[in-house]
Parts: structure tokens; C-alpha cells; sequence
């Protein structure tokens, strides 16, 4: 088997939702990312065997949105494009779906990433509502009309929020935040603790701008002879405060929960591509690869407790790459909610679970805060869940190349009770 590299990637800006890319399709933040990726890697678009792409709130009007991302970008049509989909993981779904691809023969070049506007996830009507507007539709006289009209109530013209129903958990009945909530309880983690941390991802995303820079492609928006740069992520604030965040009121369980918006993931927009081949293309084409995937896996657990994943995946993805966590040079894990975090790193400190659940548990030893998130996370960051698996695998690889380090290791929970990780080498 020939290593797979990751050639290059950029990404978008990640913009709060309802903000600056209020407007901007989570298509064209796909195919934005492509072009500008073509461009600065000098590959023509010819040579792009295939594009997957991953999202979560797939946009009704951009059925495969991969294929519309390809077509955008100016891939020529007889290349073939495909959409995936595994909720938050739907960025490492993309990337680890090119790596087989090209391993049996299939492509040999993938433009590989994500792309989700929550700005533009939908709102709905009630099963009944839709009911009666079909009824008016198919009304042939006035009276008919009058008459299906008098049935709507207001109950009928109160819409459903989208971004609500992709946040909630069909099988356990629970929205995320709630299965955070679980968490915090469960392994006792303080609220305290979780702003503390939400702190200090927002002082890290502070202080790594510039370098966040050197992945971030500008994204021009608004009306003509109104146009805005917009160079850098929104997420990160400078003046956040411990004492600021103490202010905020729990979100999900109002009176004695802990988890607020303020230590949770912030719901934002933005896409993200990577450039991967074998690591004979990279060579015959002159390429200096970023990186190569070493391992990837992906696991499953209780939906009610997702926020665990990382638990799991992390102890998989090693034994699978032959390899101990003191190997890792460089730690992301997704900041979906801080308190998943903090109990996935406690979950993985112990013994009796490790002993339980994995044979290696030895090789678990030896990890270190500062290895973590070097540049912030979600909290700050935020989180466009189609694209935030792409955008860490970019960022690690960034930064392993600055620092020039071996390995580096990505995990994320997954919402519906799945844990995804990679471990990418230099």
C-alpha cells in the first residue's frame, strides 16, 4: 500500500452564523475553496480525478452538493463528484473516502473537504401545515380556497427550526447540548472547568491569528461597490473574560446544568479542501506533501454519551497505526462542547476503562495539555460541522510543519454516538 499525502488545503474563514456569510451558499463556500486550492497548488483542473465533499444540513436546492461544488469550480463535467455524510465527522468522512479511492486504484487525485452553511439550514412547516397548503394548492374554486384557508390556525404558522432538528438526536430523544449536560454530571465536570477552558481556547485562537492566516483563503463578500474582505475567523474573542463567561445562563438544562454558550461550539459557517494523492503523484508532479494520512478510524457508542467518542477512537486509531500517545507531537481534539472534552481526557485517564475496553492500555500514557489544540478550537473557532474534520486535519498539519514534528493525531465526537480520529505523519 503507497502512502496517501495530503498535498495542501485551505479554507474558508469560519464566520458565525447569521453574520457575514448570512448570504453565501454553503455550495459556493465548497467551490470557493476548490478554485483558490487549484490556483495556489498550480494543478489543472483536468487532473482532479474525483471531488467529495462532506456536509450535514444537505441544501435542498444542491442535491450532491459535491457534484455542484465540482461543476462551480470548474472541474471539467465528465470528473466525477460525491457527497458524504456522518454528521460531525462528515469533514474526515470526505478524506478518509479519498484515501480508499486512491489505494484500490480508483482516482488518483482527490479534492477532498467540507462545506455547511448553518446561516441557510432551513426552517419547517408541521406535517399538518403541509397538509393544508397542499389542499389550497389543489383548491379548483374561491369558496374551495376560503374553505382550506379557515382551517389554519396559529399553531400552523409556527415554523420548525432546522438547525434544531439536526442538533437532536432521533434515538435518545436528546439535543447535543443535553448530552453534554450527561456528561458534566457524570464525570464531574465543574462549570468552572468548562469556562476555564473555553477561555483559554479563545486565547489561543487570539494568538495563533496570524499563523491561522497561512490556512485561511479571503472570502470577498457583499453587494457590488460594497464589497468586504474578510480575511479572519469572527469566532475568537479578544476581550473574553472568565468573568464574562460566569454571566451566562445555562442553555440546555435552564436551572442546574452547566453548559452555556459560552463553553459549547458556536454554530458558523465556512468549507474547506484538501488536495490528496499517493505519494508517487505528489513526487512525479513536484509536490512537497503537507503530510500523510497514517491511520484513521471510526467508532461507535451510546448516542446519549457521544461526546465520548474521542475515548474511544483515540486508543483504535493508535493500535492501528502501531503507535503510543506519546508518539504524538501535536492533540486536536473538536471542541463541540468544552465539558465532552474534559470528560473524554478524564474517560482516557482511567485505568479501570482503558483496562476494560483495550489491550494497549499502556500505550495511553503520556499525555500533556500543551499538546492540545495549540490554536484554539470550536469554542472559538467554531464549528461549520461538515467542514470542521477537514479543517482540523489543515490545521495540524500546519502547525506540525512549523514545528517540524513526526505525528500528529485528530479526534472528534460525533453526534448520534459515533468517535472519529486520524493520526497524519511528516
Amino acid at each position: 500500500m503507497q502512502r496517501i499525502a495530503i498535498v495542501d488545503g485551505l479554507r474558508s474563514p469560519f464566520i458565525k452564523a447569521w453574520t457575514s456569510f448570512n448570504d453565501v451558499t454553503a455550495q459556493k463556500l465548497g467551490a470557493f475553496c476548490c478554485r483558490q486550492l487549484l490556483e495556489e497548488t498550480n494543478i489543472k483542473a483536468g487532473q482532479i480525478d474525483e471531488v467529495i465533499f462532506g456536509t450535514v444540513a444537505q441544501p435542498a436546492e444542491a442535491a450532491n452538493i459535491a457534484r455542484v461544488i465540482s461543476l462551480y469550480a470548474n472541474i471539467p463535467v465528465e470528473k466525477r463528484a460525491y457527497t458524504v455524510s456522518r454528521n460531525c465527522a462528515s469533514g474526515f468522512e470526505a478524506v478518509s473516502s479519498a484515501y480508499e479511492k486512491i489505494q484500490v486504484g480508483l482516482d488518483s487525485v482527490v479534492l477532498a473537504g467540507g462545506s455547511e452553511s448553518m446561516s441557510n439550514i432551513p426552517f419547517f412547516f408541521s406535517k399538518d401545515t403541509a397538509k393544508i397548503l397542499l389542499q389550497l394548492n389543489k383548491a379548483k374554486t374561491f369558496f374551495a380556497k376560503l374553505k382550506t384557508v379557515s382551517k389554519i390556525r396559529p399553531r400552523h404558522l409556527k415554523p420548525i427550526p432546522g438547525l434544531f432538528l439536526g442538533l437532536s438526536d432521533p434515538v435518545c430523544g436528546l439535543s447535543m447540548g443535553q448530552t453534554a449536560e450527561i456528561l458534566a454530571k457524570e464525570y464531574g465536570i465543574t462549570r468552572q472547568a468548562q469556562d476555564e477552558f473555553s477561555l483559554a481556547s479563545h486565547k489561543k485562537s487570539i494568538a495563533a491569528r496570524e499563523k491561522l492566516r497561512e490556512e485561511i483563503t479571503p472570502f470577498m463578500v457583499g453587494a457590488p461597490g460594497f464589497k468586504n474582505l474578510i480575511s479572519d475567523d469572527n469566532g475568537p474573542r479578544e476581550n473574553q473574560t472568565l468573568e464574562a463567561l460566569a454571566k451566562l445562563k445555562p442553555y440546555f438544562e435552564r436551572y442546574t446544568g452547566t453548559v452555556t454558550a459560552g463553553n459549547s461550539s458556536q454554530i458558523t459557517d465556512g468549507a474547506c479542501a484538501l488536495l490528496i494523492m499517493t505519494e508517487d503523484k505528489a513526487k512525479s508532479l513536484g509536490y512537497e506533501p503537507l503530510g500523510y494520512i497514517r491511520a484513521y478510524t471510526y467508532v461507535g457508542l451510546e448516542p446519549q454519551k457521544m461526546g465520548l467518542g474521542p475515548a474511544y477512537a483515540i486508543p483504535e486509531v493508535l493500535k492501528k497505526a502501531e503507535l503510543t500517545l506519546k508518539d504524538m507531537d501535536l492533540i486536536e481534539i473538536n471542541e463541540a462542547f468544552a465539558v465532552q472534552v474534559l470528560a473524554s481526557l478524564k474517560l482516557l485517564s482511567t485505568k479501570s476503562f482503558i483496562e476494560e475496553n483495550f489491550s494497549n492500555h499502556k500505550d495511553l500514557a503520556g499525555f500533556k495539555m500543551d499538546k492540545l489544540n495549540v490554536n484554539g478550537g470550536a469554542v472559538s473557532l467554531g464549528h461549520p460541522v461538515g467542514s470542521t474534520g477537514a479543517r482540523m486535519i489543515l490545521t495540524i498539519l500546519k502547525e506540525m510543519k512549523r514545528r517540524n514534528s513526526k505525528f500528529g493525531l485528530a479526534s472528534l465526537c460525533v453526534g448520534g454516538g459515533q468517535g472519529g480520529a486520524f493520526i497524519l505523519e511528516r
